[in-house]
């Protein structure tokens, strides 16, 4: 089994036989600007026509994977934090490792696609290591109230904080993934702080429908894979993208778009808009882009 190892400093996965390099977060905080796409797994996501928007980056995550293959895009960064996604779909979240020019995933996620597949992982670069707030490796693991207290003075780490209620403190935001991240029970939440943390302002939101009697584009009846959205929905889901609505976009440069008509989430707290709207920003932001560089030049 892949273990994680710290040699010289750096970071690396070995199991005695391969030693793969480990990207750190720092390495990317900040280096990119303007526009994402983060491309979920609700039905919306197979009516999107992604290819539309090939020019701009796409984060994708578990089987949404499959879309970008389909439309011939490849995926800025492709991410996966349930194990039990990669070892019941080994072979999307192969395609997602190989095809993807990022790859962001927990250490059980790595362990199983290397069980699955013990060639893939040493054949690629840029593999980064995902890791939960309070969880990251080698630093103690704090009370949920005791972590949440902790970081009440972070700028990177908004998050909760409550005597009373458990669930409040374990809801939050990260700004800097090497800081680690919340799960939110949503895997494109993981991905809304990543494009966060890349330091893209604009985010649009693909396949967000969080509607588990819908499913999944990529997978019907008995090959459906079950899902916790309805229990995960008011407690945590829900709260998590409203910490961003109404703590984090207000004191930072992010921007969240809903692009499903459709989707659970109240537009109150991420906006919809239709592919007009969209084009709209698309087309806003690249003017002011050629207006920087008109400036630069004169």
């Amino acid at each position: 089994m892949l273990e994680l190892k710290l040699e010289g400093g750096r970071r690396w996965l070995g199991d005695g036989r391969v030693q793969i390099p480990i990207t750190e977060f720092e390495e990317c905080l900040g280096r990119y600007e303007g526009s994402v796409f983060l491309l979920a797994s609700g039905p919306s996501a197979g009516e999107f026509p992604l290819a539309r928007y090939a020019d701009w980056p796409v984060i994708a995550m578990n089987g949404s994977i499959v879309r970008c293959a389909d439309q011939k895009i490849t995926p800025f960064f492709y991410i996966c934090d349930d194990p039990g996604f990669v070892r019941d779909r080994p072979d999307l979240a192969c395609l997602g490792a190989r095809s993807a020019t990022h790859l962001a995933m927990s250490l059980s996620c790595l362990q199983e696609l290397h069980r699955h597949d013990p060639t893939l992982l040493p054949q690629r670069s840029g593999v980064l290591l995902l890791e939960r707030v309070n969880r990251r490796h080698g630093m103690a693991v704090l009370s949920d109230r005791s972590y949440a207290w902790s970081i009440r003075r972070d700028p990177d780490l908004i998050c909760g904080f409550s005597l009373l209620r458990r669930k409040t403190n374990r809801i939050g935001f990260s700004r800097n993934m090497s800081k680690g991240y919340f799960g939110g029970r949503t895997i494109p939440y993981a991905a809304t702080q990543l494009a966060c943390h890349l330091g893209f302002s604009q985010v649009f939101l693909i396949g967000m429908d969080l509607n588990k009697a819908i499913g999944r584009f990529y997978e019907t009846g008995a090959a459906a894979l079950p899902s916790s959205l309805d229990e995960d929905f008011e407690d945590y889901i829900l709260p998590s993208f409203r910490i961003v609505a109404e703590q984090v976009s207000p004191r930072y440069p992010l921007r969240l778009f809903n692009l499903s008509p459709l989707s659970r989430l109240p537009a109150s707290v991420v906006p919809k808009i239709e592919t007009t709207q969209l084009d709209a920003l698309l087309e806003a932001e690249v003017a002011a882009a050629d207006g920087k560089h008109l400036r630069a030049r004169s």
